[in-house]
């Protein structure tokens, strides 16, 4: 016998709740499947894909657009990709990390504002939202270009040859990315901070705890989960830039990002750009769950 129960003043049964749950559900479960796993499988379907003669798919399976992502092509083998995905985890790692060091700061200073002045300096930060990504990098050139302050600073201290800018380079494609993700930390990072429990901070201090200590024991844990959504938004992103370093790098800074931009529209071998988008994906999946594992690791000690 079906147990009966009262659902918002409504008369029904497990069975017909459970029912009802799905047809709530539904919605979401065809967004999934139509954004997200559909496309990926086509994706891994492609990757095993050739490329025809004229740009075309070739629906012949094999192995070889991974044996190229390893490195292996018709000269032998290469490390020419290899470098490529280990630039661009360097390259993302190197962000994220900037990007913290930055953020921490700049959150307890916001944290630390008035409340009526608080969230005027939370829109400053992300006031750079309000451009377009490809205006804003434009914009670096500008700034990093010979005529102007930074690069005449860097060829005044001798960094920078006479009448030579700082773009594009590395340093170039690196203050690109940085400005581009340092909102991401600092906005999950700074809700942590506003919540924080600075009775732990004071227990950790009467205790004779160094800066250091407290900052690691009393202040690290309680901002982790605001941290942890700051870094999952800036690695992820990072690891497929391509304008970035497109446009700073001087399109001689290749990242995995380019390297998927490229084949997708200069080169038209779609296969392969899936498994180096699946290679991609791959990467960033160990990384976070390093991370992941890592994070644990901190709240046992």
């Amino acid at each position: 016998m079906n147990r009966l129960i009262v659902w918002f003043g409504e008369l029904t049964t497990p069975a017909q709740l459970y029912r009802r749950g799905l047809w709530f559900l539904l919605p979401a479960v065809i967004w999934i499947l139509g954004l997200l796993v559909i496309p990926g499988l086509s994706l891994v379907a492609l990757s095993f894909a050739e490329r025809g003669q004229y740009g075309e798919v070739v629906w012949r399976f094999n192995l070889e657009n991974y044996a190229r992502l390893l490195g292996y092509g018709i000269f032998g083998w290469s490390p020419d990709t290899i470098l490529i995905l280990l630039r661009s985890l360097w390259v993302a790692f190197v962000t994220t990390l900037v990007c913290i060091v930055l953020a921490y700061p700049l959150a307890f200073f916001i944290a630390s504002r008035p409340p009526r002045t608080r969230y005027l300096w939370l829109a400053l930060v992300i006031i750079p939202f309000w451009t377009n990504l490809v205006i804003r990098t434009y914009a670096w050139q500008m700034l990093l270009a010979p005529d102007f302050p930074f690069a005449k600073l860097a060829q005044g201290l001798g960094l920078l040859a006479p009448d030579a800018g700082l773009y594009p380079s590395p340093l170039a494609v690196y203050i690109g990315m940085v400005t581009a993700f340092l909102p991401f930390v600092v906005m999950p990072l700074f809700s942590s901070v506003e919540r924080l429990d600075w009775s732990l901070v004071e227990a950790a201090q009467d205790l004779y705890a160094s800066r250091i200590r407290t900052f690691f024991q009393a202040v690290w844990p309680q901002t982790l989960p605001g941290l942890t959504v700051g870094v999952i938004l800036t690695f992820i992103p990072a690891m497929g830039m391509f304008v970035i370093p497109d446009l700073l790098g001087g399109a001689k800074y290749l990242l995995v990002g380019n390297l998927i931009q490229q084949q997708f529209y200069a080169s038209r071998d779609w296969p392969y750009g899936a498994a180096v988008s699946l290679g991609l994906m791959v990467m960033t999946l160990i990384g976070l769950a390093l991370y992941r594992r890592r994070g644990k690791d901190v709240d046992l000690v």
